[in-house]
């Protein structure tokens, strides 16, 4: 059999990539990431360099920021979910078959827009409810089958942590009622975004083409 000139090049990038890790992830076991997190940075970034800068970035910035520590029972992130921002779904049911549909079996973030209040908002609190509500459907893949989220709505702030924070966790962003002038809108929002994430981002018509992306009836009300 043949082998693929590129997955051998992926893989001996990630290989490069996990041994100029080792050092750091033996000194500090609490900064260890899964091989499915250096692939996932790597194929975000396409080069050894770029993503091992972005991993030890991300590493920091996870320390930094106390990711670990965001919780249920902290007063802004309780707030926030009261407000009904952004939740995120009790699903995917992993006891379904992956060749029934691989965007079933991704976990599901919806965000409600018209809960949002731009005159009204604090950016480090929605920040911290952001990372909150990443790291509690990031929990919920099974790397094993996909490992990758479908969020319902995006904001900047969120597509920037996706891109630089969480690389290749958007599996798909499915944004629905958009206004009539959020076409215009799109056109510049999507220079500033690399085209494999721009791609994932998909403008839901109507009812029967939300279905061929998430299970209808997972959803706590009717989104048309």
């Amino acid at each position: 059999m043949s082998v693929n000139r590129e997955d051998k090049s992926f893989d001996e990038d990630f290989q490069e990539l996990k041994s100029r890790l080792e050092p750091l992830f033996d000194a500090e076991p609490l900064k260890a990431q899964s091989d499915a997190c250096l692939r996932r940075f790597l194929r975000a970034f396409e080069d050894v360099n770029e993503a091992y800068n972005a991993l030890i970035k991300n590493i920091n910035w996870r320390e930094e920021f106390g990711v670990h520590c965001l919780s249920r029972g902290d007063d802004d992130i309780e707030e926030q979910l009261s407000l009904g921002k952004a939740e995120v779904l009790h699903y995917p049911d992993h006891t379904l078959t992956r060749v029934e549909c691989c965007c079933v079996l991704r976990p599901i973030v919806l965000v409600t827009a018209r809960n949002h209040d731009a005159r009204n908002r604090d950016l480090n609190v929605l920040t911290k409810f952001i990372i909150y509500i990443l790291e509690e459907a990031t929990r919920k893949c099974d790397e094993g089958v996909i490992d990758n989220l479908c969020i319902t709505f995006d904001l900047k702030q969120l597509i920037w942590l996706l891109s630089r924070r969480y690389p290749e966790r958007l599996g798909k962003c499915l944004i629905v009622n958009s206004p009539f002038f959020f076409t215009g809108c799109w056109a510049l929002i999507r220079l500033w975004l690399h085209e494999v994430t721009s791609n994932k981002i998909v403008f839901i018509k109507n009812e029967e083409h939300l279905a061929e992306y998430i299970p209808l009836h997972v959803l706590p009300k009717p989104l048309f």
